[in-house]
């Protein structure tokens, strides 16, 4: 019987595959994602070991590749060397998730409120149509589809901002975040409150409601944060 962090791993490689368009990538550029995606998903756990035959061995790619994305990952925080363990992947403290729960209240908080005074009514309905679709993730716990929907949302709301500094520190910020967001929708019961929660926020950008908009934005921030420490 397949593991849960299998299944839901297996559930974003379709979700990618289904997205595939687009130029042919790089060795590099294949082992980086596809390693990237397994520590997202905890397929390869925090403070696991990760020796690069093995790897290589297990993505069918030669070492070279690999070595390359080892690196690119640490860059990314996402591996460290250790001495005596080589490199492994990197824990989850409450710290750094304490520090990413603060950026996110003030510069999210922020966005949500310039979207809410610039976002066109097309904007909206792309919105409105990722929370439909968040629905019926969420009746099926699709992971994979939820945090692939979970991404654009913020992203449309980013960009709906029109501040195009703002949105580069959110998109660095979501980047660094993914890992994080999967081990908060491991808790099936959090599916239908994150859809909720976006379901609150287009309400707000709908009525142009700033204020709303960002007491929306902090309370799905800090839910998420809740469930997160009730998880690591």
């Amino acid at each position: 019987m397949q593991s849960e962090s299998a299944r839901d791993l297996m559930q974003l490689d379709a979700v990618e595959d289904r997205e595939g368009a687009g130029p042919p990538r790089s060795l590099r550029d294949e082992a980086y994602e596809t390693i990237k995606r397994r520590i997202i998903m905890c397929a390869f756990r925090p403070g696991e070991a990760l020796s690069e035959a093995a790897v290589s061995a297990s993505l069918g790619l030669g070492r070279t590749p690999v070595r390359q994305a080892f690196d690119r990952l640490m860059r990314d925080g996402l591996v460290e060397v250790l001495p005596r363990k080589g490199i492994i992947v990197r824990p989850i403290s409450h710290d750094e998730v304490r520090d990413m729960v603060d950026v996110r209240l003030v510069n999210e908080g922020f966005c949500a409120r310039l979207a809410a005074e610039r976002a066109s009514p097309r904007v909206i309905e792309t919105l409105a149509d990722n929370v439909r679709q968040g629905g019926a993730a969420a009746a099926a716990r699709d992971i994979g589809t939820l945090m692939r929907l979970d991404s654009e949302f913020h992203a449309t709301i980013s960009a709906a901002a029109r501040n195009v500094v703002l949105g580069e520190i959110l998109r660095n910020l979501h980047e660094h975040a993914q890992r994080v967001w999967f081990v908060s929708l491991r808790a099936h019961e959090h599916h239908r409150r994150v859809v909720d929660e976006h379901a609150a926020i287009v309400d707000a950008l709908r009525a142009g409601d700033a204020d709303g908009a960002e007491a929306a934005t902090r309370a799905h921030i800090l839910s998420f944060a809740d469930n997160l420490t009730r998880q690591l």
